[in-house]
């Protein structure tokens, strides 16, 4: 069984691997209450830990509340930096409704922090700019929940090199979460400037959900040069191509975790990063 293999970065005092777990997957359909089998995603996560991952990414909104739960139920929260977010609403119908108010911000920041059973949470990210409410004023409250000592560390997600800059005016950022993957590389500036300013940059959707269109030919050529699958080289590609990627699958599945954390065995050549990148 291969362990994380990945090498580490530096959030704020924490020095993770930088392959790390997406906790999402833990809920039940449609990201909405929880799984059929609690304790089989429990024991994902006690997996995941198992494994030498120790860079957990959730969010309130998942479940809403279910997977912050499930990781502490798990007891892996103080075997990893556990990441959650805030910002999103959601309802039965499975909607990801913005909410960037400052004071809703603040009673979420308790809420996760009750849910997660810890006394600070290590990396509260905003889970996405609210375009009703002053994205300086989101950021800025942010900054106040970490003077507090409510939050170690502050990050953000779905923003654009702008929204990060004017972030950076406030409070120290310590990452970025935005889709990107090889075939969806419209955030290549954000990953840029984070390369730029020492920022991790945390890639959602690592795999594009499996969808690889035109891509996939080539990578299934790399993939069969490793006795590898298609996924494994996905991820190989996002630590291979820059080194501030954290790359965060997600998955309800032992065996797909363990699949997941395999590549970060794998090392591309130069060519076969250039290649995958064109």
């Amino acid at each position: 069984m291969t362990e994380n293999q990945s090498d580490t970065f530096d959030i704020g005092e924490y020095t993770v691997h930088r392959l790390g777990f997406g906790a999402m997957r833990l809920c039940g359909e449609n990201i909405i209450g929880a799984p059929d089998d609690e304790e089989a995603a429990r024991n994902v996560a006690r997996e995941a830990v198992e494994l030498g991952v120790d860079f957990v990414d959730t969010a309130d909104s998942y479940g809403p509340g279910t997977s912050e739960r499930l990781l502490s139920e798990a007891g892996v929260v103080d075997d990893a930096l556990i990441a959650t977010k805030g910002g999103l609403l959601r309802n039965p119908d499975g909607d990801w409704l913005p909410l960037g108010d400052p004071d809703y911000l603040r009673n979420a920041t308790l809420a996760s922090i009750d849910r997660l059973g810890v006394d600070s949470i290590d990396l509260y990210q905003l889970h996405r700019p609210d375009p009703d409410v002053d994205f300086e004023a989101s950021v800025a409250t942010l900054g106040e929940l970490k003077d507090d000592g409510l939050v170690d560390n502050v990050g953000l997600s779905n923003v654009s090199v702008e929204q990060l800059e004017t972030a950076r005016d406030h409070v120290e950022i310590a990452t970025v979460q935005n889709e990107y993957n090889l075939t969806n590389r419209e955030h290549e500036d954000v990953l840029d400037a984070c390369e730029d300013a020492g920022i991790g940059f945390i890639p959602y959707f690592p795999i594009g959900a499996g969808d690889l269109s035109e891509k996939a030919e080539i990578v299934d050529e790399i993939a069969d040069a490793h006795d590898a699958s298609r996924y494994q080289i996905a991820l190989a590609w996002l630590l291979g191509s820059s080194d501030v990627t954290l790359p965060i699958p997600g998955t309800s599945s032992v065996e797909h975790l363990r699949e997941n954390v395999a590549a970060s065995g794998i090392e591309l050549s130069d060519t076969e990063l250039a290649r995958l990148s064109e």
